[in-house]
Parts: structure tokens; sequence; C-alpha cells
């Protein structure tokens, strides 16, 4: 605990620590005094001394130790330790944010790593935490569209619903036209002036309500710009298949929509990437964090917390506590 507390302290005036240096030569005065006070006396025999001791004789340091004590309590006093409490204030405008991620079965395909839908929420956790300032919601499709976590500042909560993502919690497809909508659809509402979609998928479009053009005119009208990632390597992929016999690796071959994930970039004013493998797909989502600033002034304050207070009543406690051994229980009579 003394430990943990420590690592928050800083030293307004650590150049008195500069005066620990005076303990050793104390030490050092101390023993010399003691050494020399020492009288010798010559005896025939030590036989009738042997086990002969008192308390006193066993505590007779302990008043020079609480002087110590005193002297390196006092100097951490005269060092001003502070504790530092950094505060923000955040001014500005923000960006609303839709991650929209494909968990169809295909995203299982094993050409990033461990697989394409672990490797998009490991880049989605990295960009969500890139954006403090900016509301981010999720929403995962595959046959059908689910909203995991509306638009909020709570990234901790929207992480948490992040990880739990994982391919079959909805009916299997790939339905690009729902889940656009769905991100549209969350992002209708916002005052924000800048909204944003980043639509990933691995895939052509085969199910859901809405047809994939029907969702873009409708993410135009309301002014929503549209990234879209199209997710998987050149040919064939390595995909597991459950069968009667249990899971087994298939290579299925890559078929993605460019011309539709790239026209619908286009139209919206956002714009189109194919991510082949891991470091192009963290790149992507670099580059739409650059591309998408937000427009915030954060200022930051900083105040201190004198914490001098416990080692000046250390000091005074050890320095009394020498004086009363002193002067009661170690007093010396001439």
């Amino acid at each position: 605990m003394f430990y943990e507390w420590f690592q928050h302290i800083s030293f307004a005036y650590p150049v008195f620590f500069g005066l620990l240096a005076l303990v050793p030569l104390m030490i050092y005065w101390y023993v010399q005094k003691y050494n020399q006070g020492q009288a010798s006396i010559t005896i025939s025999s030590t036989q009738n001394f042997k086990g002969v001791s008192s308390w006193k004789n066993t505590f007779r340091h302990v008043p020079f130790i609480l002087r110590v004590l005193t002297t390196v309590s006092l100097i951490f006093a005269l060092a001003r330790p502070q504790i530092k409490n950094d505060e923000q204030l955040v001014n500005g405008e923000g960006i609303d944010v839709m991650l929209c991620i494909d968990i169809s079965g295909s995203m299982l395909a094993q050409d990033f790593t461990p697989n394409r839908i672990e490797a998009a929420k490991n880049v989605a956790s990295t960009f969500i935490d890139n954006r403090p300032t900016d509301r981010i919601g999720l929403v995962i499709f595959s046959g059908e569209s689910f909203t995991m976590c509306p638009l909020t500042t709570d990234h901790a909560v929207l992480k948490s619903q992040l990880y739990n993502v994982a391919s079959g919690l909805l009916e299997d497809g790939t339905a690009i036209g729902s889940g656009l909508a769905t991100g549209v659809d969350r992002l209708r509402g916002s005052p924000s002036k800048s909204k944003v979609i980043i639509l990933l998928t691995d895939g052509e479009n085969n199910g859901g309500l809405i047809d994939p053009n029907t969702a873009k005119e409708i993410a135009k009208s309301v002014g929503v710009r549209v990234y879209t990632i199209g997710v998987g390597t050149e040919g064939f992929a390595p995909v597991p298949v459950q069968t009667a016999s249990g899971v087994i690796m298939q290579r299925e071959k890559i078929n993605i929509d460019e011309k539709l994930l790239t026209q619908i970039a286009s139209e919206t004013g956002g714009k189109y990437y194919r991510a082949k493998d891991d470091s192009s797909l963290k790149n992507i989502y670099a580059e739409i964090d650059k591309l998408e600033k937000s427009k915030v002034e954060v200022t930051s304050y900083r105040r201190y917390s004198e914490q001098f207070l416990p080692f000046a009543l250390a000091a005074a406690t050890f320095l009394l506590l020498e004086m009363i051994l002193r002067f009661t229980l170690f007093r010396k009579f001439p």
C-alpha cells in the first residue's frame, strides 16, 4: 500500500535530499562516541558475568535510532512531497461513428490472424481507444442486422460488447444493405455535423430486406459518409466448416463485391479499401482515423495536494519519544 502511494508522489524541493548525507555522519559520530565511552577494567575471570544482561543494555541504542528517524522524516517533509491531480476540460465538436461489422460464417476464414472476425475486432478496439471524445456505436450483420451498442462515449461498455461479437449470433448470410441501413438509422437523429459509418465485409450481398443501393441513398439523404472495407486475401482462403464428423478446414473462393462497395463509398463521400492481411487492415483504420479528425480542444489543469504533514508528524513523534526515553528510562545520573 505504501509503495503504491509513493509511486504517485513527486517532490517540490528534491534538493533537500542532499541532507541525507548527514545520516551516515551521525551514525559514524555515534559509533565513535560509544566506543570511546566504554570503560575497561581488569578482572581475573568472566565466569560470574556470563548470562548477565539487562533490558537497558539491550535497548540502549533506541534513542539514537529515533533521532535518525526524526532527521530522515524531517528531510522528507522539507522536500515537500506532493500528489499531482491532472484534470482536462474538453471543448469542441466530435464525430459520431457507427462500426458495421460482417459476422457471417465466411468471416471465420483464417487468412487473417487468428481469423477475419477477430482481426476486425482487434483493429476496431484500437480505433475506439484512439478516439476518446467521439460517440461510437456498433452494428453487426450477416443474414440480418442488429445493433450491439448505440452511439456512446462510454467506450468501456462499447468494447465489452465488441469483445462479445462472434459468428453465429445471427442468421447466416451477407445482408450488406440491412447492415448499412441499420447503421444509418442509428445516426439519423444525431445532432453531430459529422456522421460516419465504417462498413466491413468479406462477401457479396445475398440477403436482408433492404437493397444496398437503397441503403446507400438513405445514407446520402442523411449526410452520412461511408467508408467500406473489403476483407480477404486473393484467390482462396481456409474456412472451418462443421460436418457430421466434426469441424474440417475447407478452401473457399473469395468473392468480394468491390464494385458495390466502391460505389457506396464514393457516392456518400467516403472511400473504399481492400484489406488482404492484418497489417493492411490496421493501416486502413489508421488512415480513416486521420481523415476523420475531431475538432476538439483539450485544456489541461494540474493541481498539487501537499503530503508533507505525515512526515512532519512522524518527525515530531520520533523526537518526542526520544526525549521521553532519554529523560526517563535512559536518564544518566552524575
